[in-house]
Order: C-alpha cells, then structure tokens, then sequence
C-alpha cells in the first residue's frame, strides 16, 4: 500500500424500512444512553484526587464517678489528627503496689491446693508471675498467688457506662483540601456557619460542629449501649466538586457509620480498650500507681472525592469510546436477516441472499505457503481455473492445485463496435483427445505437442490437461490474439490519440499476451495478475512479434482482407 492512498469500506445499503427503522431507533438509544452518561458522570471533565488535613478538637465537660471529666481526662491521646478517641468507661484500681496478692478468680487462676499453681508461671492474661501458692480470693475462690502490681485489677465492665453521658460532647473537625491538577484549595468551614452551629442531616447539613450523640445516631447506633464496651466509628468527608466556572460547586457531603464488629463476644475482644497508670509515691517513700483501663469511641475521619473540570480531550475521548457502540445496530440487524432463512441448508432463503451480495467468496492460499509465489492455470479442455500455491518441484503443467471458478467473461468495449463479420467463419475449435505420437523433442509435460522445453518449472506449462490439438491453432486464438489489426484498434482504443506507425512489435507482443490472459481466465482482476501463459502460446506470440517476424504479421492480415472479400463488402466500417 502506498503512503499516498486511503483505503475504506465499501458498504452495502439494503433498501427497507423495517431495517432502517430498527437501525435509526438503535442509534437513537445509544445517543441517549451516552448523553446521560456523558452529563450525569460528568465524563466531560478532566479528574483529580482530592489532598487533605485534618484536624479536631473535642469539648465538653462532665461530673461522673465523684470527679470532673473535662477534655485532658477524656481525649487521649490529645486530638489533632484525622482520628482521636473519647472515654466512655473505665475500670479504676487504685493503690496498687508491688507485692504478693491472690489473681483475679478465672478458670486458669482458680485452684484448691499448691499442686495446682506452677511456680515462676506468667500466662498472658493473667496480672502477674504465680509464686506457687494457693491462697485464698473471697469466701467463694482460693486462687494462685501472684507477684504484681496489688490488689489486681477487677475484670466487671461497669453497666452504665461511667461517661455515658459523653454523648453530648460536640467535636469541631476542620478540613482542608486541595486539587493538585487545578490549583485550587478550600475548607469545609463556611462563612454561613458560626461556632453555635451543630451539625444537623436537615437543618445544618456542612456545619463543622458534630454532637457524639448524633453520629452514632446517623450510623444507626446506641451511644449508651456502645459506651460501655467502646467502638470505632467512621467519619467521612465526601468532597465531589465541580469546578466549572458555570457550574461551580464544591461543597462537603459528611455520612457516619460504624467500622468495628457490632457482635459481642468475648471471645473476639469486642469493643475498644487499653490500660495505662499514674504513678505517686506515699509518705513511705513506696511506689504505688493507679490502674485505669479505658473503655472509648475512636473516631476516624476518612477524606475521599475528586474534584472535575472541562477538558476537550476527555470529551473527544469519551465520545471516541461511545462511537463503537453504533455498531450494535449492525450486528442486531444482521441477525435478523439471519432469521429470514427458513433451513441453514436451504438454497432459497433469504440469508443466502444477502450473504450473496454481501460476501465474495474466493479461494485463498495456503497459510503456511503465503510466501510462495501464486500462479493460476487455465486449461483450454477444463472449466475450472487451477490455483498452485505450493513450492513447485517439478513442471506447472503436472504439479496440483485447488480449482477455482472461474470468473465471467467480459469484451473489450471495443469488440461492440466491430463489424460482426469479424466472428463469422471461425472454425469450431476441437477440444476431443488425439493419439498422436510424442517426438523426442517435445517435452513429456507436453499435451498439444507444441510446447518447447522451459528450463524453469513455472514456464512448464501446456494449454491442455489432456492430450489434443493446441489452442494456437484455433481461428479464435489466430484473429483475437494475433492479429495485428485488432491489437492495434484495442491499443487506439485505450489511447485515441496513438499512431500506428509509433506501436512497436514489442508493445503489441506484450498486449498479445493480455488479450489471451484476459480470454482464458475471465475478468477477476486478482486472477489476472497472477495468471500463467502457455509455453506454446507464449512462443508463438514472440515468434510472431519478433524483429524477424514483422511480415509474418502482414501475412495475416493480408489473409483476412481476402476472407472479407470472398465473404461480401462489409455492413460497418472497421476501426
């Protein structure tokens, strides 16, 4: 293919209004799905993700447990980041010191005498090393003696929870982003909303002001029933903005759920708790601590979204992907003329109809051999065209093909404005099977005993399949493809403005051997191209246009002006 050319396909347009009214409601349905598509995805616009800070702070003060909670007892660690965690419940040991005590009553720690305590034991749930002893817990219990931190810490989970009346603490988040690709930056703290705000899904649906209470309500929770375990609950900011000057928006959507498994079971440590202690000392100078294990809410906050602006590329993008979807009308409508048929097998349906002026049916090369030169052969006593597509190893003549229709047969225009009479008295050509004698000079690929012997397995080739008389002594062959007169009224023809004293004995050997390709082998223009000439034939059109030959040529003409004459003057002037 030239660099200079452009190649597209040739369609076939069906006339009927069921087709076209099923092809244009097909189009239409698609053009309303990628409008939709295209506005409510917004897939015009150019994306980027959303870059964020966080930061909190929790108030609120309360009296519970014969003390007041304000913010330094109930956030720890200190809030600042994107998540911070709020004591709700506690179990307090105080007055601990370093000595022997019994453990806490557990299926592990519980005993009846010292052979069941192992001493220098530290099972990781228990509060200490076991010294080996049995030692009495209550009246109820005798438990292993241990050396901890005395008395151990109580394992009951007090019911209410401690600051369950943490609920109506109110946390200020504050939030900024930024959009890389598009430079722009903003914060979810609006000029609307003062500091008495609270956030409200209705009524103060962007204010940065939260009551604990409302997001465990708009998660679906209990804040009581939570508290007395702990959890951890999801935050999170939504920012979708559009930042198309005519539609400008940018605003934060806020959504609450909780993120930690709601089932209870001790078995999988439900809820959320750690430990930590005060140290003091006493008037004795000894070391003694409070223990505190602190049941909360763990609040993450969680900043997604993506910021869009219009793009010309993304739009052509966009609609570049779309456009393939055009084609299901194609592939709908096909299948429906597909259903026309009434068998698969039938050769009067419908399908085999439309497949036949849709499809052109050739027979190609093998895949394997594709780099071999391709040849078809005609045969003057075969119907079928002969297509060798293999590595010849021996002659054309006798090597096997696959057989190929062969294409219809079409004039020159030029024979339409011939006199008639240029076909009448053409011998009959006999096509029956002679049993003449080989001479040795004629080779054994030879049918018509005509052919010279070809060096080159291509040029091998013989007019006949079968023995019988060679084609070159046809009346048809003599005056279509020798004769002088009408190679040059073809060449005229093609080209009116040619002379015929300027037409060389080469130029008309060479358009010689395109009249008989063009007689034997059809007008398949692909055929053509490839198509091989007889040894015989091919001789005696070099014979006959060779320098030595020139009157040979007149020979024959003057030999057809004496048929004309013997058969009456002619009706119609010859070109």
């Amino acid at each position: 293919m030239s660099f200079c050319e452009y190649t597209t396909q040739k369609d076939l347009r069906i006339r009927s209004s069921l087709l076209g009214t099923f092809k244009s409601v097909i189009f239409a349905a698609v053009l309303l799905y990628m409008c939709v598509i295209m506005l409510t995805e917004k897939r015009y616009q150019k994306t980027d993700s959303v870059i964020s800070s966080v930061h909190t702070k929790v108030k609120g003060v309360l009296d519970a447990d014969s003390r007041i909670w304000d913010t330094a007892e109930y956030t720890i660690p200190s809030p600042g980041g994107s998540s911070f965690f709020v004591l709700t419940n506690i179990i307090k040991t105080e007055n601990q010191k370093e000595g022997n005590c019994p453990e806490f009553p557990s299926p592990k720690a519980i005993c009846s005498q010292d052979d069941s305590c192992k001493k220098g034991h530290a099972d990781p749930q228990s509060n200490g090393i076991q010294t080996g002893r049995c030692t009495q817990y209550n009246s109820t219990f005798k438990t292993c003696e241990v050396r901890a931190w005395c008395p151990v810490e109580s394992k009951s989970t007090p019911e209410p929870a401690i600051l369950g009346s943490a609920e109506n603490f109110t946390v200020l988040i504050k939030n900024n982003i930024h959009f890389a690709a598009f430079n722009y930056t903003t914060k979810n703290i609006l000029p609307e909303y003062n500091v008495t705000c609270v956030y409200h899904k209705v009524t103060a649906p962007r204010c940065p002001i939260f009551r604990l209470g409302d997001i465990l309500k708009e998660a679906g929770e209990n804040f009581s029933q939570v508290a007395i375990l702990g959890g951890i609950m999801g935050i999170e900011i939504n920012w979708n903005c559009n930042l198309d000057r005519w539609f400008h928006s940018c605003r934060p959507q806020y959504s609450f759920r909780r993120l930690d498994d709601k089932v209870v079971d001790e078995r999988l440590y439900p809820g959320l708790n750690f430990r930590f202690a005060r140290y003091y000392r006493n008037q004795n100078q000894s070391d003694l601590r409070t223990l505190i294990k602190a049941y909360g809410i763990r609040f993450d906050i969680q900043v997604y979204g993506t910021g869009g602006q219009f793009s010309w590329f993304e739009l052509v993008l966009f609609i570049g992907s779309y456009l393939s979807y055009f084609g299901l009308a194609t592939i709908v409508i096909d299948f429906m003329i597909s259903l026309y048929c009434k068998s698969c097998c039938s050769t009067t349906s419908g399908q085999k109809y439309y497949d036949g002026q849709k499809y052109e049916e050739i027979t190609g090369p093998s895949i394997l051999m594709s780099c071999q030169e391709l040849k078809f052969v005609s045969f003057v006593d075969e119907e079928d065209i002969i297509m060798v597509d293999t590595k010849l190893t021996k002659s054309l003549q006798m090597t096997i093909g696959k057989r190929i229709k062969k294409g219809k047969m079409t004039f020159n225009t030029v024979f339409a404005q011939l006199e008639l009479s240029f076909f009448e008295g053409l011998e009959e050509f006999p096509l029956h099977t002679r049993h003449a004698k080989k001479s040795s000079a004629i080779p054994s690929w030879c049918q018509c005993l005509k052919c010279l012997p070809e060096t080159a397995y291509e040029d091998q080739l013989c007019c006949r399949y079968r023995p019988g008389d060679c084609i070159t002594n046809s009346e048809m062959f003599r005056k279509l493809v020798l004769q002088r007169r009408v190679l040059e009224c073809i060449l005229q023809y093609n080209n009116p403005l040619l002379k015929k004293n300027s037409i060389g004995k080469k130029q008309l050997a060479e358009f010689a051997q395109n009249q008989y390709v063009q007689w034997r082998f059809g007008s398949n223009k692909d055929t053509v191209n490839f198509a091989k000439i007889p040894s015989c034939c091919r001789h005696e059109i070099q014979n006959l246009f060779n320098e030595d030959a020139c009157e040979t040529s007149f020979q024959f003409e003057d030999k057809d002006k004496k048929m004309h004459s013997a058969s009456g003057p002619s009706s119609k002037p010859l070109l």
